[in-house]
C-alpha cells in the first residue's frame, strides 16, 4: 500500500502484549494528513527503524523510558524528507533522523530532529550503522569491553544490527571474536563476511560446550544483548577481570525464560571470585560520544572495513509482521522499513 498525499496511516498500540506479541496488539489507522502551524514542519517518513528494545515499551512496567500508551503511534526511529516547513533551520526537501514512529507523516516543533546530507547514498544507514544500533556496538564494546589484541571477545545476536558491527570493531582492533548466531546461514555469514573467527549456532543441542570448546583460554569481553541459555553458556567461561558490556536481554523481553532466582547465586558468586565487569548502558546516555563514533564509523564503511547488512521490509503495513518475527531472530541484518 503506497503513501498517500492526503492520509496518514498510523499503526498504534492495541493492547499490551501477554508474552510474545502478535497481530492483534497492534492496529493500523487512516486519519488525514496533519497540517504544519506556525514553528512546525511536517515530515514524510521514509525509512522506518525496528528495534528489540520496542517490545519493552509496550509494557507498561518502570523502565528507563515512558511505555507506548494505547491508542498512540508505535514509537520508532526514521528517516524522513521534510514536505513543509513553518519552522527556522528547515526547508522543504531536507533529509532528516527523527523519531516519528510507526506512521506516514508528523509534525515536529524541530526537537531531536538531525538534519542529514541530502545526498547520502543509503539514508537508511543513519538507522543502523551510523545511528543507533552503531553507537551502541561502538560504545558497549570500546568504552566497557575494551578489548585487547589478543583476547577473546564473544559476540551474541552476531548477524543483528547492534552483533555484527561488534564483531568488525573487534576483529579491527586485533580481538579473537568468536561468533553466536542463529542457524547456518547467519554462522556462516559470520564466518566469511563479518570475519568471525569461529561461528556458532545457539540452535545446537551442544551449544554450551561447543562454545567452551572454541574459547580454550576463557572468555574477555562478553557482548550481551540476549540473555537466556546463551549467557548462561558462557558465564562459566568468563576469565578474571572479564568485561560484559549489555544493552539487552532479548530471551527474556517476553516474559518467558528459566527462573532467575536459581541463577542469581551463581552469578553473584561469579562475578566477586572472578572480578568481573558486568554493566548495562542505554545508549542514549552516551551522546557525547557520537562526534567520533561519527568520524570512526564513516572511515570504516567508506574503506569496507565495516559491512552494514540491512533486511528491508516493503511498506509501513507490514512493520507488524515484520516486528514479531524479529524478536524470533527472524531478521537478517538491521531489520528497517522502507514506508515511503
Amino acid at each position: 500500500m503506497a503513501q498517500s498525499l492526503a492520509e496518514n496511516r498510523r499503526i498504534v498500540l492495541a493492547r499490551r502484549p501477554q508474552g510474545a506479541p502478535v497481530a492483534e496488539d497492534f492496529r493500523l489507522e487512516t486519519a488525514p494528513r496533519p497540517i504544519a502551524g506556525d514553528g512546525q514542519m511536517l515530515l514524510r517518513s521514509l525509512w522506518l527503524s525496528l528495534d528489540p528494545y520496542m517490545r519493552g515499551r509496550m509494557d507498561d512496567g518502570p523502565s528507563y523510558a515512558a511505555p507506548v500508551a494505547l491508542g498512540a503511534v508505535m514509537v520508532g526511529g526514521t528517516v524522513c524528507r521534510v514536505e513543509d516547513s513553518r519552522l527556522d533551520g528547515f526547508l522543504p526537501g531536507d533529509l532528516v533522523l527523527a523519531y516519528s514512529g510507526w506512521q506516514d507523516y508528523a509534525l515536529s516543533d524541530g526537537t531531536g530532529v538531525e538534519r542529514l546530507e541530502p545526498h547520502l547514498d543509503r539514508p537508511s544507514l543513519a538507522l543502523g550503522a551510523l545511528g543507533m544500533p552503531g553507537l551502541t556496538a561502538y560504545v558497549g564494546l570500546l568504552d566497557i569491553g575494551k578489548p585487547q589484541p589478543g583476547e577473546t571477545v564473544v559476540v551474541a545476536a552476531a548477524t543483528g544490527a547492534v552483533g555484527a558491527t561488534v564483531v568488525q570493531i573487534a576483529k579491527l582492533k586485533g580481538a579473537r571474536v568468536v561468533a553466536i548466531a542463529g542457524g547456518a546461514e547467519k554462522t556462516a555469514y559470520a564466518r566469511e563476511t563479518l570475519g568471525a573467527d569461529v561461528a556458532i549456532d545457539h540452535h545446537d543441542p551442544a551449544f554450551a560446550q561447543t562454545l567452551a570448546t572454541a574459547c580454550p583460554k576463557g572468555i574477555d569481553v562478553y557482548f550481551e544483548n540476549v540473555g537466556g541459555k546463551v549467557f548462561d553458556a558462557v558465564l562459566p567461561l568468563l576469565n578474571t577481570g572479564a568485561r560484559v558490556p549489555l544493552c539487552g536481554l532479548i530471551a527474556t523481553y517476553n516474559g518467558a525464560g528459566p527462573d532467575n532466582a536459581k541463577r542469581l547465586p551463581e552469578l553473584m558468586r561469579s562475578l566477586l571470585v572472578r572480578r568481573i565487569t558486568l554493566r548495562g548502558f542505554i545508549i542514549g546516555d552516551h551522546r557525547d560520544r557520537i562526534p567520533a563514533f561519527q568520524k570512526d564509523m564513516a572511515g570504516w564503511l567508506a574503506s569496507g572495513q565495516i559491512i552494514a547488512r540491512e533486511d528491508v521490509v516493503d511498506g509501513l503495513e507490514r512493520a507488524p509482521a515484520a516486528f514479531i518475527s524479529l524478536l524470533k531472530g527472524g531478521n537478517f541484518g538491521k531489520l528497517v522499513v522502507a514506508v515511503g
